[in-house]
């Protein structure tokens, strides 16, 4: 219940946050335009706190916290005096139209570019794209554990998340990337990963560890957490030892305990088992006993448990002063917006599951959890999400921001307006585009939860 809450407020409060700056924009622009704004709304439905300002705008917050809209003064839609019609919308220019619609968009642009900046000033924390365990087709590439990945195709990344985005565009497109990485020791390698052999109908959330990526942070230590009780190694190992071998194979988290320990039982006997205690290595002698896992199925076991609640620290700070961070997060706003249109274009062209799609659950439960981590985590979802609503309304849907720019390039064409008949049947058209584009992002966020 009380992370159901926090996502609900979450989503709230960014898209409330993120709706006000962009219908900002297009009141601005407006009144810097002469058009008279009849009403500023963040949410819809009935308002739950109002003003009016001297220049008759009333300023409401309503509701539905779920959007919201500025209206004008507009022929088409109410009745005009006529001392007033020179501040109707309908009655200016294309271009100050155009002006007008593209403002919103725009406005969620740069606040993408703020909250970026915001982020690399307070210092984003992350984790490197440092590789924990190869195997798999990372191992037959040559990749192997401690190297750090910093270039994917010529491509600069820093963290894990990057070099994610990277590899799984790369594998959506059936394409092979060179990898430059740097070993423990600061040297240079170059590594080719064929993704281009991963199996048909792959899953893009696990595009990592099907190449046989683990990252670095992912390796939970075999640190003993607790024992159980009769247990084959009780008397002889502790809560807190380091496993760091079991006989003779090398551990280096705790997902390689179980394999080993199978491994050692069906061999028969006693095994070694290497341990770090209070900073002292020591081997000790355990023999597994055969025992019945949550299946019912026959396994061998030590009668240990691992801590479940393990979580690395961040081990990459990206932090620039207030000046240079102003380049880096425009940078940043460009290779974010780059791989939002790639996925779009995949997509559309098949490459790409419909499953990528994502609607307002999927939006709560990131807010959540973002928020959760901390203010710069927050930030950079934030800039996403704005980023994402800039993209989203500029695309050439009646209905949409994009859709009325369509509509007025036309009008700059032919040298008039639409006719309403056309405008007419473009937002009958949009309004079915969107609701699909809706019904799938719900689909998915339904299948989400049930597949959880």
């Amino acid at each position: 219940m009380t992370e159901f809450l926090g996502s609900v407020w979450w989503m709230i409060v960014s898209l409330g946050l993120l709706v006000t700056i962009h219908e900002f924009g297009h009141y601005w622009v407006a009144r810097r335009c002469g058009i008279k704004v009849l009403r500023f709304s963040v949410g819809f439905g009935k308002p739950l706190w109002s003003r009016r300002d001297r220049h008759g705008t009333e300023f409401a917050i309503a509701a539905i916290p779920l959007g919201g809209y500025v209206k004008m003064l507009d022929e088409r839609e109410v009745e005009v005096h006529p001392h007033e019609r020179g501040q109707a919308f309908n009655h200016k220019t294309v271009w100050q139209r155009i002006a007008v619609v593209a403002a919103g968009p725009l406005a969620n642009l740069l606040l993408c570019m703020l909250l970026l900046w915001a982020m690399f000033v307070i210092g984003k924390q992350d984790y490197s794209a440092t590789v924990g365990r190869a195997t798999g087709m990372a191992q037959a590439a040559g990749l192997q554990g401690g190297e750090r990945i910093v270039s994917v195709d010529g491509r600069s990344v820093a963290t894990v998340g990057e070099a994610s985005m990277a590899l799984t565009a790369a594998a959506m497109d059936r394409h092979d990337v060179t990898l430059q990485v740097v070993d423990a020791q600061e040297r240079q390698h170059q590594r080719v990963l064929p993704l281009s052999q991963l199996p048909a109908g792959f899953d893009e959330r696990r595009v990592a560890p099907l190449a046989g990526i683990n990252w670095q942070f992912w390796l939970q230590p075999a640190l003993v957490d607790r024992l159980v009780d009769d247990s084959a190694v009780r008397g002889v190992l502790q809560p807190g030892d380091l496993i760091v071998a079991v006989d003779g194979e090398r551990i280096d988290a705790a997902d390689q305990v179980y394999p080993a320990v199978q491994a050692l039982g069906k061999r028969g006997g006693p095994g070694m088992i290497d341990l770090l205690r209070g900073g002292e290595r020591l081997a000790l002698e355990v023999t597994p006993r055969q025992g019945l896992d949550g299946n019912r199925q026959p396994v061998w076991q030590l009668g240990i448990g691992f801590s479940e609640s393990h979580a690395p620290a961040y081990d990459t700070v990206l932090k620039y002063g207030a000046f240079a961070a102003v380049p880096v997060a425009i940078g940043e706003t460009g290779r974010m917006a780059a791989d939002s249109l790639g996925m779009m274009r995949r997509i559309v062209t098949g490459s790409a599951s419909l499953q990528n799609v994502s609607g307002p659950v999927t939006i709560a439960r990131v807010a959540n959890v973002s928020a959760q981590r901390g203010l710069d985590w927050f930030l950079q979802f934030l800039a996403l999400l704005s980023l994402s609503l800039c993209i989203i309304n500029l695309l050439p849907i009646p209905v949409l921001d994009g859709g009325h720019l369509l509509y007025y390039l036309i009008e700059l064409v032919k040298g008039s307006p639409l006719s309403e008949r056309a405008m007419a049947a473009g937002q009958f058209v949009g309004l079915a585009l969107l609701a699909g584009l809706m019904g799938l992002a719900f689909y998915n966020d339904i299948l989400g939860l049930v597949t959880r």
